[in-house]
Formats: C-alpha cells, sequence, structure tokens
C-alpha cells in the first residue's frame, strides 16, 4: 500500500455545500482509504513550507494568500499505487482542460481555484503528509 496526501481547497470548504462530501465520496468510490482526516486552517509559514518548490515563480504569494483565506480539508490517503490514482482522479491543474469525470473538472472554477491538492509524487506524499500531520 502506498501513502498519499490530499486537500480539498478554501473555496470548496467555504461554500458550505455537500461538495466536501461529494469529493470525499468519489475518493473513496476509487478504492482510497482514508487514513487521516483534519479540517484546519493551515498557518502561513506551514504553507510557505508546503509550496516551497513555487517559491520565487509569480503565482507564489497568490498562492499562499489564497491557501491561507480559509480552512482546508487535509486527508491521507492509501491504496495501491496511491500518488498516480489519486493524480488520475483529479484531473489536470486547468479545470477547463480536466478529463470529464475528475475532481477538478466538475468542482474546479479556475486554474487558481482548482478545488484541491494531491501530491505530485511519493517523495512529495511523504514531506506533505509529514508538515500536515506531524510525523
Amino acid at each position: 500500500m502506498q501513502k498519499t496526501f490530499f486537500m480539498i481547497k478554501p473555496e470548496i470548504v467555504a461554500a458550505r455545500t455537500q461538495r466536501c462530501g461529494e469529493i470525499l465520496a468519489m475518493v473513496n468510490a476509487d478504492g482510497f482509504r482514508i487514513t487521516e482526516l483534519a479540517l484546519r486552517r493551515l498557518a502561513r509559514p506551514t504553507v510557505a513550507e508546503f509550496y516551497a518548490e513555487h517559491h520565487g515563480k509569480p503565482f507564489y504569494d497568490n498562492l499562499l494568500e489564497y491557501i491561507t483565506s480559509g480552512p482546508v480539508i487535509c486527508a491521507g490517503l492509501e491504496r495501491e499505487d496511491a500518488v498516480g490514482r489519486l493524480r488520475a482522479l483529479i484531473g489536470a491543474t486547468d479545470p477547463a482542460k480536466a478529463a470529464a469525470g475528475t475532481i477538478r473538472a466538475r468542482f474546479g472554477t479556475s486554474l487558481t481555484q482548482n478545488a484541491v491538492h494531491a501530491s505530485a509524487g511519493r517523495a512529495d506524499a511523504e514531506r506533505e503528509l509529514a508538515l500536515i500531520f506531524g510525523r
């Protein structure tokens, strides 16, 4: 079994609709086991460390502002090929380019507000899980 990190972003959580439940149901239906789940408002230093690979890019400051703008749902997930399967389930970063039926195609509204985050690789998953859940 492989572990990965998943986050439902602030605009989905702030909407206070059933969308969070629908997203988690999609994850569960795809064979993921939720091993950790938390509603958190992440501090700016944590988010800066989380997105450190983007430091210096034009969108970095806006990304930090966006992720810290409200609570997020953080999840530790587990299944075979968890990283790859979750990346396929969420779809392309730009919801307009995401395949039909993916999380971002269904719930994302823009390149910036694309509903969810998923670890890009195994090393990222380990780092993100440790940062958010304190391993």
